[in-house]
This record gives C-alpha cells, structure tokens and sequence, in this order.
C-alpha cells in the first residue's frame, strides 16, 4: 500500500515533511481518507457537505471534493485545487458554490486554520434546529466547552460570501461552531484535528439529544469542565485521536491513495 501513513515508532507523534510536494500529498492523502470516513459514518446528504486543506506552498489556495462526488468514492487523484478567487486552479470537475463560500472566508479569517469540515449529518442539523451550544454532559463534550459559537441565523444555502463572512466572523477563534437550522462545522491545524472534531462534535450532538429525550442531564461542573476541555480539547487530542480511524480507513479502503 502506498501513502504516507505513520509508522510504529511515531504513534501520537504529528509528522514533519522534508518538502512542501511530501507534505501536500499527505494532506491530500488525509482528506481523502476524511470523506471516506464521513461516508462510513454516514455524514453524506446528497451533494450536500464539504471538507477542504489549505495548500502548504500556496497558503491561498485550498484542496476540496468535486461538487456531486459519493464521499465514499473520492481518491486522491479527484481533489480540487481552488484559488480564493473561486478559480480551480488543479483538478478535474465542479466546484461546490457554497463550498467556496462558507470555506474560503474561514481559510482568509484564520490564518491558523489548515483544514475546515461541514456536512449534513443527522445529529447535528437536529441539534442545530434548537439554536443552542452544547452543553459539558459527558467527557468527550468537553472538548467543545467554551470553544464552540452558534451561527444563530438562517437564510438559505450559502451562495454568498458576505455570508461566508459573517459565519467566519461568529467562529471567531473556536474551533467549531453550530449553525441553525444547517449543521456544523469544525476547523483544525490538520485534516485529522478537523475531522475528528466533526465526527466527535456529530456524536455529543446525538448524546445530548437522547440524553433531553429521557430526562435533564446532569452538567459536569465547571471547574472540572475546564480541566476536560484542556485534557481532550487540544490540538493534539484531536489529531491524536483520528489516527486509529485513519489506521482503518488506509487499510480497507487502499484506492482513496490513488
């Protein structure tokens, strides 16, 4: 199998690159495998959703998923190469109008944000409709506490990049944000951070939707919140904690690499 998958010696160590063309294709190689996983959990919608990487040469350019591509089919090989000017500089197919709108003004926003993911996935469009944060119930929910913001309005698909804009703007410098009545979306200095926070944040969601369904849940008390949030909150927990899903994804499904 090829890739540039981390070997035994450097588990929960994040890689370094010896060039900017090793360092492009493992990020390349890490958002294919990010919608491959995204199919896996289930997070498709249609054409619906979009996960994109800063280029490590062109800082302002960014690599996404063909407009209308199955997340479960995307290789390597099908990413597109935008310019914030919503030109495909590299690569063959569509470009997701709202992709570029919502992505590129959070990649201009954040200098410190490498890797962006959005989609339409159940739990988190049904906690959305609530127009609230999540709250600490559970340890894994605390990595969001006091670092994620709600894009408390809705006014349609976003085609616009004043939209863009202003959704950048209300994430601030968290790393997630809600958005009402839509869904969610994470950012991260990896792919892997990004991801993970997507697909974790997606199952608090779904925690504290069954949770209000049975009864009131009992918050961890904020003290203890705070310590969680710096325990399973950081930059490398959230790499860190993609990488047994990357170990599963490169392994069974070998032709996103191509």
């Amino acid at each position: 199998m090829t890739g540039s998958g981390l070997g035994p010696n450097k588990r929960g160590v994040m890689p370094s690159f010896e060039s900017v063309e090793e360092e492009r294709r493992h990020r390349k190689e890490r958002l294919a495998g990010a919608f491959r996983l995204f199919s896996l959990f289930g997070f498709n919608e249609g054409v619906a959703g979009h996960i994109t990487v800063r280029d490590p040469e062109h800082r302002d350019q960014f690599w996404v998923n063909p407009f209308g591509m199955h997340f479960g089919h995307i290789r390597v090989s099908d990413l597109l190469l935008v310019n914030h000017a919503g030109e495909i500089v590299e690569g063959k197919g569509a470009l997701n109008a709202a992709a570029f709108a919502i992505h590129s003004q959070v990649h201009l926003a954040r200098p410190d944000v490498i890797a962006a993911a959005h989609a339409h996935s159940v739990y988190g469009k049904a906690w959305s409709s609530l127009g609230r944060l999540l709250e600490p119930i559970t340890q894994d929910a605390c990595a969001f506490y006091e670092d994620h913001v709600l894009f408390d309005d809705y006014t349609g698909v976003v085609y616009d990049l004043e939209e863009g804009k202003r959704i950048s703007a209300t994430l601030g410098t968290t790393k997630a944000a809600i958005l009402r009545n839509h869904g969610l979306l994470t950012v991260g200095q990896s792919v892997d951070e990004a991801a993970w926070w997507f697909i974790t944040m997606e199952r608090s969601c779904q925690a504290q939707l069954l949770a209000e369904a049975v009864g009131e849940p009992v918050l961890i008390d904020p003290p203890y919140a705070a310590l969680t949030a710096q325990q399973v909150g950081s930059h490398q927990a959230g790499w860190f904690s993609f990488q047994p899903l990357w170990d599963k994804i490169s392994r069974e499904q070998p032709d996103l690499f191509e």
